[in-house]
């Protein structure tokens, strides 16, 4: 597994958007500003209070030339290792455009839409760790409290007795990367295999060093339950989704499958496969789900935009850098164009040309995910899609230059016709 409000179309957008290419289905909900200058209470209690207002149009000229990105995104579409994909954005803290392209299952007819279902994969570490820093706000526990204090099933090897609660969140636990994922994916019980990690020879002293888990990070789930006395599912759904406005989000396979319309995965076009349950056992790891509609909510709340839900002091402390992350494996371009990496808790940080973007990516087989913004300007991009081409994650620089005005880089490598 890898690292994760209805709106109007006026017939006045529609030819902003152009026209989908005939072997793409395409459904969309595009937002436009109206032309004018552009212009550069912590409370963490359980909210009982009605939705907010959903994704209000923005009052301010767009920066990126939207015509260009969706020309980007179709070329992308032709990929053979595509299937459906869908997008969103946010500018100075208001959607600027959702659409989806593709097909929620390859050879089908049902388009992906802003309102497809999709898994988020890794991205799901965002909501445990939402859930966590909330209870601690709350008073339950602490994030310096000692793990062994919290009843959770997840033992370590070596002295854990540094180890916190935060750790768990940031990956500082002395475990060698990814611990034990395979057996997850074999089938075994998730819970057994965290009380037999601390049988592992350790890859550093607890709490000292940084290495991905998912197993491990799973640990978060069993916080939230003991905390509550409620299952996890219904804490995340109560005390982030329905808040949020975030209709479509849930956790678990049966999340996924019930909604109206949902991605089928697949390894790419020709190689449909079926949905894993693997992850689904680890729900603070890997659990979630939700239209690109939801996770553009989920991005304008980590912006600040719902601070009745998500505090700023919440927000700093999720998004904070606690511990740089070396890279792992053949770093890419967009890799190395990533400078500063560091984790925070459930959040991954870098700079990049001169601005601090905040983000995640995930999979799992036949799903990728994405988040990434600048806190700052209060932008960014969202994506999901249902196959297993990791090429679709570049699209995210192609957006941050657009936003900032840098020259053009072929992130993407599209083949000359498809970038036209």
């Amino acid at each position: 597994m890898a690292d994760g409000a209805a709106m109007h179309v006026t017939r006045s957008l529609l030819p902003v958007l152009g026209v989908g290419i005939a072997t793409v289905a395409v459904a969309a909900l595009v937002v436009a500003a109206p032309s004018s200058d552009r212009r550069g209470g912590d409370s963490t209690a359980l909210v009982r209070q009605p939705v907010p207002p959903v994704m209000a149009l923005p009052q301010t000229a767009s920066t990126v030339d939207y015509r260009r990105l969706e020309s980007r995104i179709r070329g992308l579409m032709q990929d053979p290792g595509m299937v459906g994909l869908a997008v969103a954005t946010v500018e100075g803290g208001h959607v600027r455009y959702a659409k989806g392209f593709g097909s929620v299952a390859a050879g089908g007819t049902e388009p992906v839409t802003p309102d497809t279902v999709f898994r988020w994969a890794s991205l799901s570490k965002s909501v445990a760790s939402a859930l966590v820093t909330r209870l601690s706000y709350d008073g339950k526990f602490s994030l310096d409290t000692p793990l062994s204090r919290m009843g959770t099933t997840l033992r370590l090897p070596g002295d854990s007795s540094r180890v916190t609660v935060a750790d768990v969140l940031s990956h500082r636990l002395g475990l060698v990367r990814n611990a034990w994922d395979d057996r997850l994916e074999a089938g075994e019980d998730p819970r057994v295999i965290r009380s037999q990690l601390g049988t592992l020879p350790p890859a550093c002293p607890p709490a000292t060093c940084y290495a991905y888990q998912n197993i491990a990070y799973d640990a978060a789930s069993e916080i939230v339950e003991r905390a509550t006395g409620r299952p996890y599912a219904t804490v995340a759904a109560e005390r982030l989704f329905t808040p949020l406005g975030m209709k479509r989000a849930s956790v678990g396979r049966s999340g996924l499958e019930r909604a109206a319309s949902w991605a089928r995965p697949h390894r790419s076009r020709t190689a449909p496969t079926v949905v894993n349950d693997s992850y689904y056992r680890v729900p603070a790891a890997g659990g979630v789900n939700s239209s690109i509609r939801d996770l553009a909510r989920w991005m304008q709340a980590q912006m600040g935009e719902m601070p009745r839900v998500l505090s700023p002091a919440v927000l700093d402390t999720m998004h904070r850098a606690r511990v740089r992350t070396p890279p792992h494996g053949r770093r890419g371009p967009m890799d190395r164009a990533l400078t500063n990496a560091a984790y925070g808790l459930g959040w991954r940080s870098f700079d990049y040309a001169g601005h601090r973007l905040v983000g995640h990516r995930g999979s799992v087989d036949g799903y990728g995910a994405l988040i990434l913004f600048d806190p700052a300007r209060r932008s960014g991009i969202v994506m999901l899609w249902n196959s297993n081409q990791h090429k679709a994650a570049r699209l995210q620089l192609e957006f941050f230059d657009l936003l900032y005005g840098l020259p053009p880089t072929d992130w993407l490598d599209l083949p000359a016709a498809a970038a036209r």
